[in-house]
Formats: C-alpha cells, sequence, structure tokens
C-alpha cells in the first residue's frame, strides 16, 4: 500500500479495477447512511468520523475486506457477523463473496445513533 496516500479516492485508486469497484460500493454504503460523516484517511485506511468520534474504517486485502466498526458495532452484530472470520474490533468480508451492503449500512447506522448519543 502506498504510504502517501492523502485521501479515499487515491486509496480506491491504488488497487484492480474489481477491487476498486467492491470499494467504491462499500464507501457509497457509508456516505449514504452517514451522509453528516467525515472522511478521511486514519490508520492507512479510509474511515469516517462523525461528532470527533471514529464512526467506521474499511481496507482492502488481498482475500478480503477488512471493516472496523469498533468493538460496539461488532458485538452488536455478532449474530450477523458470525459466520465471518473476525478479529478484535474487525470482520473480513471475502472478495469473492458479494458484500453484504445492508449489513454494512446496518452497522453504520448503529454507530450513528451510538456517536450521535451524549454521553
Amino acid at each position: 500500500m502506498n504510504k502517501s496516500i492523502k485521501n479515499v479516492d487515491e486509496y480506491i485508486e491504488d488497487f484492480p479495477a474489481e477491487i476498486q469497484t467492491i470499494l467504491k460500493e462499500i464507501r457509497a454504503t457509508i456516505k449514504k447512511t452517514a451522509p453528516a460523516a467525515e472522511e478521511l484517511i486514519s490508520y492507512g485506511m479510509p474511515g469516517y468520523k462523525l461528532n470527533k468520534k471514529p464512526l467506521v474504517y474499511f481496507a482492502a486485502f488481498k482475500n478480503h475486506i477488512g471493516f472496523y466498526a469498533t468493538p460496539t458495532g461488532h458485538a452488536a452484530f455478532a449474530e450477523k457477523l458470525s459466520k465471518y472470520k473476525q478479529g478484535k474490533g474487525s470482520v473480513q468480508f471475502p472478495i469473492d463473496k458479494p458484500m453484504p451492503l445492508d449489513l454494512i449500512a446496518e452497522i453504520v447506522e448503529f454507530r450513528v445513533k451510538a456517536n450521535n448519543h451524549k454521553d
């Protein structure tokens, strides 16, 4: 991965066309679900913040798309995410299977509500 990437467009352009298509679908899903979220590159991957708090991140790898919704996003959707390989605060969506865009939208919507909640 190119470390000098400054924005999400550059990040996506760094991948082959078929991966770019997947990344663009995920990006569009996040932006549609959380239109007020700030888009940025953080930890070397596309990230979104809302109310100055992390919302979600995603990244492309050789065989999967990593999706990071902080632990609360994953815990709330444990059953729906159970069929995917997971790590601490991450889930891996295989690139050779249809992207679960509806599930991604549900998780983003959940995270938006959490970030909008006043502590």
